[in-house]
């Protein structure tokens, strides 16, 4: 017996830890393949006509088919558009540093706490009247289900034998007569948008208006002005219609904003500078021009990039339609013009000013995403790369040109 135990335990020793690991991984490698694998790894045999819900038992009807294809179209559709709407959203964060990087630091709190305010304002004007007065009229979008028991209802105005639209008067607090899924998507979408054209004068006027004004302005632009000029190009008003009615070609045609929300809110911001006044120590009594310094360039640059990252959901998006194949010459003209139009802008001041210029390349990558946002789905990608390179020029003159002559900050 003690023999026998002797043994035992000379066998117990003999066999090492790294001797049992390698039997393991062995006897894993045979058999784990055997057991690991489900019915449908790759995916190709999961969804079929089995999943199609027939009314009566059996194999579901050619109708029946054809309503889910359609069901699951608009489902990808209305998916498609809120995903696009939630990357629009995220563009707050980086207006929100871009303007706040280049603010002086005393005023930071005050600028971030601006872009915050800007959302919640503006997304309460735009639920109380704005979606009413842009898509009241014209509340049925094919794309996100055509909205069939929504009647829409658009205020207009007879001239020169036509009836030209002016504002929409359905929807008001989002009320139970369009209360409807597709409805729901495109006010989601069109709120993100108002609210980057809101967003762009709070920048332009930074640590200079007072709180009040800034509240009164976040609903009157939410409430009344985007809405309205988004009617006349988005929602079947007027200028939408100058193309049919007086043969002016496709008329007034800006696919995802150029004109509705970049120059609303430029326009807006010029106006507030001009009215609000320059910084205290922009201008000198001899009619010098000094340069305040922005507090955090790193800041904004990451601000820009964040900016150019949620564009993917402003100029794609707006197709409102997952299913449209448009999708990819869209997002690649907008890179495209976003780069031309930094490197035109940076090589542009390094040869004026011997300096690389960080906040400059900047402004030409956002000039170049703004100009790039209304032909994004109709130019080649040669096109996209000169709009974005002119607009990377433009930006500049223009900067220079309303800064030191027009004497406005």
């Amino acid at each position: 017996m003690k023999s026998n135990a002797h043994s035992i335990n000379k066998f117990k020793h003999s066999i090492s830890i790294p001797a049992v690991l390698s039997i393991s991984a062995l006897v894993l490698f045979i058999f784990l393949p055997a057991i690991s694998f489900g019915q449908d790894p790759s995916g190709a045999a999961t969804g079929n006509i089995n999943d199609v819900s027939a009314a009566t038992a059996g194999k579901p009807t050619l109708a029946e088919i054809g309503a889910q294809a359609g069901h699951n179209k608009i489902a990808i559709n209305l998916m498609w558009t809120l995903i696009t709407g939630f990357l629009v959203m995220f563009m707050q964060a980086g207006f929100a540093l871009v303007e706040t990087g280049f603010t002086q630091r005393k005023n930071v709190a005050h600028t971030m706490a601006m872009n915050f305010l800007i959302y919640v304002i503006g997304l309460l004007g735009f639920w109380i009247c704005g979606f009413a007065l842009m898509f009241g009229g014209s509340p049925n979008i094919a794309t996100l289900g055509g909205s069939a028991g929504v009647a829409g209802h658009e205020l207009t105005i007879h001239l020169f034998g036509h009836d030209f639209g002016l504002a929409g008067s359905a929807g008001y607090f989002l009320n139970s007569k369009v209360y409807d899924v597709g409805i729901f998507a495109l006010f989601l979408f069109q709120m993100v948008f108002m609210d980057t054209t809101a967003t762009i004068p709070t920048g332009a006027m930074a640590e200079r208006w007072k709180f009040k004004s800034f509240v009164v302005f976040g609903f009157f632009i939410s409430m009344f002005v985007y809405p309205l000029f988004g009617n006349w190009v988005w929602g079947g008003g007027w200028l939408s219609q100058l193309g049919t009615m007086f043969h002016l070609g496709h008329g007034h045609v800006d696919f995802a904003g150029s004109s509705v929300v970049h120059m609303v809110g430029g326009v807006a911001a010029l106006a507030g500078a001009m009215v609000i006044g320059p910084r205290i120590g922009k201008y000198g009594k001899d009619g010098s021009v000094n340069t305040i310094p922005a507090h955090n360039i790193p800041m904004a640059l990451l601000g820009c990039f964040i900016l150019a990252f949620g564009w993917f959901g402003f100029n794609p998006g707006s197709t409102l339609a997952g299913s449209d194949l448009r999708i990819s010459v869209i997002a690649v003209n907008t890179m495209l013009a976003s780069a031309s139009g930094a490197v035109i802008a940076a090589f542009y001041m390094k040869l004026r000013t011997d300096k690389w210029d960080p906040g400059m390349m900047a402004n030409g990558m956002l000039a170049g995403l703004v100009a790039i946002t209304a032909p994004c789905a109709f130019v080649t990608a040669t096109s996209a790369v000169t709009i974005g390179a002119i607009s990377g020029l433009l930006v500049i003159w223009a900067y220079f040109f309303i800064d030191r002559k027009l004497k406005i900050d």
